[in-house]
C-alpha cells in the first residue's frame, strides 16, 4: 500500500484574491484592445474632419538654420502636403519675433495674421452655430525642433496613420496603463486586506472552535462577522455540538448510574465472600471483588472530576505522600516490595483538592504494584519545586507506550487485571490542578511524575487572566 502525503489545504483569502486577480487580468486583457481599437476607429472616423493636420506637419519639419532662423526640413509628410495641398499656406513665428510663411492667405484671415500678438489660439469659421473643419486655427506648439513657436495655418491636411497609432500608443502609455497598475495594486495590497476584513467573522468562530474541549459544555460558535455563504456551515457545527453535549451527558448519566448501581451488589460480594472458610479459592475471590470494587471507585471518580477550582485549598504534598505510604505499605509487602519513603523536606504546600491529589498519588502506587513485577522496592519521593515521583524495579515502559497508557481502558498487556483506569484518573486530577503527569525510564523500572503549578506559576496565570 502507498501512502501519498496530504495536501496542504488551499487558503480561502488568497483563492479569493488570485480569482479577483485573474479577473481583473482578463477584463484588462479584454479592454485594452477594445479601448485602442474604439480609438484608432474614432480617430478613422475623424480623419477627414481633422483640423490639425497642416498645424502637425509644420511641427514635425520645424528647425533652425545657421543663423537660428525658422526653417523647414525636406520631410515625406511634408512633400506629401505640398503635392496634395496646392494651396497651401501657413505663417509661423517665435516669440523672438522670427516669422516664416509659405503660401497665400486667405483675405478674410490675412488681417489676423499680423495681430498675432493679441491672439493665444483660434479657430476661424465662418459657418455660425455649425461646428466643422474651420478655415484656419492658430495654436503655440512647444515641442518643435524650434522650440516654442505660433502657428496660423489652414486646415486641409489629414491625420496620418502614423500619428494615429502615436495617438493610441499615448493614450495606452497615459491612461490604460496607469489604470492597469492601479488595479494591480489594488488587487496586490488592497483586495487582501478586504478580503480578511470579511472573513474576520470566520477567523473568530475558528478561533472559539479551538478552545472547545470534552470538560466544556454548551459551547456555540459566534455568528457575528460570519459570511453568509459559510454561515449554514457553522449552524451545522453549532447543532453537532448540541447533538454531542447531549450524547456525552447522556453517556456519562449512564456511567454514574452503573458504578452507584454497581456499589451495593459488591459490597454485598465482599461480605458473603469474607464469611467464607479461608481457602485460596476464597482470597483469589476476594482479590478479584476488590479489583471490582476499585473500578467502581474509579468510575465515580471519573464522574465527579470537572474544572472547578473554588474548592481547592492549601495541602501539603509530604502529608499526602505519608498518608498514601501508611495505607498501601502492606499491600505492597504482601506483594513482594520493599516500600521506601523520601521526602527531601518536611513540608511542600500546594494548591488543590486533598481527596484527588490522593487518589491520583495512590492509583500510581498501585500500578507499581501491578506492574513491578513482585519484586524490588516502590519509593516515594516529594521534591521541589512540586513534584512526586514514584519509582519502580520492574520492566518499565516502552517509549512508544509512554503515551498510551493514559488513554482510558488502554492496557500496557491484554491479561493485565486492571480495567485500564487508574493512569487516566491521574491524568485527568493532574489536568485539573493545572499541572502535568510523566512517565520516564527508571533504569531499572519505570519513574512516574506529578508535578504541580508552583505559587510562582500560580500568580502569572492569575495575572494573564486578568
Amino acid at each position: 500500500m502507498i501512502f501519498r502525503k496530504p495536501r496542504r489545504p488551499r487558503s480561502l483569502k488568497w483563492s479569493l484574491v488570485l480569482r479577483i486577480a485573474l479577473l481583473q487580468g482578463i477584463l484588462i486583457t479584454l479592454l485594452v484592445p477594445l479601448l485602442i481599437i474604439a480609438l484608432i476607429w474614432f480617430g478613422v472616423a475623424s480623419m477627414n474632419d481633422y483640423e490639425g493636420g497642416t498645424a502637425d506637419v509644420i511641427k514635425e519639419a520645424l528647425t533652425r538654420d545657421a543663423n537660428g532662423k525658422l526653417a523647414l526640413k525636406p520631410t515625406r509628410e511634408l512633400e506629401e502636403l505640398r503635392r496634395t495641398e496646392k494651396g497651401l499656406w501657413y505663417v509661423v513665428r517665435d516669440k523672438q519675433g522670427n516669422i516664416m510663411r509659405e503660401g497665400t492667405i486667405p483675405s478674410a484671415l490675412a488681417p489676423f495674421a499680423n495681430q498675432l500678438d493679441n491672439i493665444s489660439e483660434a479657430r476661424f469659421s465662418w459657418t455660425m452655430g455649425k461646428v466643422d473643419r474651420p478655415a484656419g486655427i492658430v495654436v503655440w506648439e512647444s515641442d518643435t525642433g524650434a522650440g516654442e513657436v505660433q502657428i496660423l495655418a489652414g486646415t486641409e491636411g489629414r491625420l496620418s496613420w502614423g500619428r494615429l497609432g502615436f495617438a493610441a500608443w499615448e493614450f495606452f502609455l497615459v491612461v490604460i496603463l496607469p489604470v492597469a497598475g492601479v488595479m494591480a495594486l489594488a488587487t496586490l495590497f488592497v483586495t487582501p486586506w478586504v478580503v480578511r476584513g470579511a472573513l474576520r467573522g470566520l477567523g473568530a468562530a475558528a478561533n472559539e472552535a479551538g478552545r472547545i474541549d470534552i470538560d466544556k459544555r454548551g459551547v456555540q460558535l459566534p455568528l457575528k462577522g460570519v459570511p453568509m455563504e459559510v454561515t449554514p456551515l457553522v449552524n451545522a457545527v453549532n447543532e453537532a455540538l448540541v447533538r454531542l453535549d447531549t450524547g456525552y451527558e447522556r453517556h456519562r448519566r449512564f456511567l454514574t448510574d452503573a458504578a452507584h448501581e454497581l456499589r451495593t451488589p459488591v459490597a454485598i460480594l465482599n461480605t458473603r465472600v469474607a464469611s467464607l472458610p479461608p481457602t485460596p479459592e476464597r482470597a483469589r475471590v476476594l482479590r478479584d471483588a476488590a479489583r471490582l470494587s476499585t473500578l467502581t471507585d474509579q468510575l465515580l471518580d471519573l464522574q465527579r472530576l470537572g474544572r472547578q477550582v473554588d474548592r481547592f485549598t492549601k495541602v501539603d504534598l509530604v502529608e499526602i505522600a505519608r498518608s498514601v505510604v501508611v495505607d498501601m505499605a502492606p499491600i505492597a509487602f504482601s506483594s513482594g516490595y520493599e516500600m521506601a519513603f523520601e521526602p527531601a523536606i518536611e513540608t511542600l504546600p500546594a494548591t488543590g483538592d486533598r481527596a484527588s491529589i490522593e487518589r491520583a498519588v495512590t492509583s500510581l502506587v498501585q500500578n507499581a504494584i501491578e506492574h513491578g513485577g513482585n519484586r524490588g522496592r516502590i519509593t516515594i519521593s516529594v521534591v521541589r519545586p512540586a513534584t512526586i515521583e514514584i519509582l519502580d524495579e520492574g520492566e518499565g515502559v516502552p517509549e512508544d507506550e509512554r503515551k498510551k497508557i493514559f488513554q482510558p481502558f488502554y492496557r500496557l498487556r491484554p491479561h493485565d487485571h486492571g480495567a485500564g483506569l487508574g493512569l487516566n484518573l491521574v491524568q485527568e486530577i493532574m489536568q485539573l490542578h493545572g499541572g502535568r503527569i510523566e512517565v520516564l525510564d527508571g533504569s531499572p523500572g519505570a519513574l512516574f511524575r506529578i508535578s504541580f503549578p508552583t505559587r510562582q506559576r500560580e500568580g502569572a496565570e492569575a495575572r494573564k487572566g486578568c
